[in-house]
């Protein structure tokens, strides 16, 4: 039984219930980033369907190319191996060129030179691209394969059964790998570009706590099928996922603002504005779901000071739900693409969002810096 659908009710029940609340006091608070917009509240709920039908569509798809006998793995193998080659041969004719530059000298003519130059660079774009995301895929489909709680469950050396302290065991345990995959998620941005849909939101209230990600499956996380090793069975396991998502639902409302001593222990909705908040103080801090303690312990704790801005660094402006769930996977890809060496495009992948951000930035400056001045225009003649 599945806890996080069968709380469906619960979830709208509690949405109407904020709303009223927020509707009843809206003369004395005025707008804020905390009232229903339609638009925005439907998206959420979709990106919610959409994250229950996820995990019956992609991993299986994903388990057709995990590295196995068979044709289709073999085929992404051979793909990735030819894309890496190609890719590095016009790496290799781009920096020949560009340090040859336009010299009639040269062995090839200079027109050639820049018509071989941009052919090379389309090989290094499609090849790169193609490259990183069979990896991915690979990479994705082995580490899912590998690390699932029925697999890893059957080393197990003991049982703790499935009594009050095997459930226990088990939310603890998932409250802490969760503490860290969720930090991992703000700092390798290839997982960022799963997360960053539960971001995406500029509204705070209980519908964007159902925007939740569909890629999932992509991810290469710390397996929580690994409490299976500690003697925690799988449907144990499964019922800590449950208590943890169930937990993470009302902390995202903006009507509770401070719960006293609760909070030096506890998530509460004051911590999670923290972890919505885009204002630069609160970047990537208090990960916790359950239990704030672990950021406490782990240097990423950040107190509710200032008023919080909600959404991204920079927002996508769109309730566009291809958009919302591809726009990170979209960014990526064009940086791999345009990139020049495997240093950068692993870069681009696995550093953080904020390493990308920051890139993007200095190739701008460098760009508007490289621009020719315009001229002055001249002031037109009098008399």
């Amino acid at each position: 039984m599945d806890l996080t659908v069968v709380a469906v009710p619960a979830y709208f029940g509690s949405m109407g219930a904020e709303y009223w609340w927020l509707r009843r006091h809206a003369e004395e608070r005025g707008l804020t980033a905390a009232d229903y917009e339609p638009r925005d509240t439907v998206a959420s709920l979709a990106m919610g369907v959409g994250s229950l039908v996820a995990p019956f569509l992609l991993p299986p798809l994903l388990r057709r190319v995990a590295p196995a006998d068979g044709r289709l793995p073999r085929m992404l193998l051979v793909t990735a191996v030819s894309a890496a080659a190609a890719t590095t041969v016009a790496d290799a004719v781009v920096r020949r060129d560009e340090a040859a530059g336009d010299d009639p000298g040269a062995t090839f003519a200079p027109g050639g030179n820049r018509r071989r130059r941009r052919a090379a660079r389309q090989v290094a774009a499609i090849g790169g691209v193609t490259t990183m995301a069979s990896a991915v895929a690979a990479t994705a489909a082995f580490w899912s394969a590998r690390t699932d709680a029925a697999r890893l469950g059957r080393r197990r050396r003991f049982d703790l059964g499935t009594g009050p302290a095997a459930v226990a065991a088990a939310v603890l345990g998932w409250d802490f790998i969760y503490y860290w995959n969720h930090r991992f998620s703000h700092q390798s941005r290839f997982l960022w570009a799963i997360h960053v849909v539960h971001h995406s939101s500029e509204r705070y209230n209980l519908s964007t706590a159902l925007r939740q990600p569909v890629a999932d499956a992509l991810g290469t996380f710390v397996p929580y099928g690994s409490l299976a090793l500690l003697g925690i069975r799988p449907p144990v396991i499964e019922t800590a996922r449950g208590v943890n998502l169930l937990y993470q639902f009302w902390i995202h409302t903006d009507a509770i603002r401070r719960l006293g001593r609760f909070e030096r222990l506890f998530n509460t909705p004051s911590h999670h504005r923290v972890h919505h908040g885009s204002n630069r103080q609160y970047l990537d801090r208090n990960h916790g779901s359950i239990l704030i303690v672990w950021d406490r312990l782990f240097g990423t704790f950040e107190e509710e000071s200032e008023p919080v801005v909600y959404g991204l660094t920079k927002n996508i402006d769109s309730f566009n739900l291809g958009r919302i769930a591809t726009h990170e996977y979209a960014d990526i890809v064009r940086d791999v693409a345009g990139s020049r060496s495997w240093r950068e495009r692993f870069s681009y992948v696995v550093r953080g969002p904020g390493w990308a951000y920051e890139r993007h930035a200095a190739r701008d400056a460098a760009a508007a810096a490289a621009a020719p001045a315009r001229r002055p225009t001249e002031p037109a003649a009098v008399g």
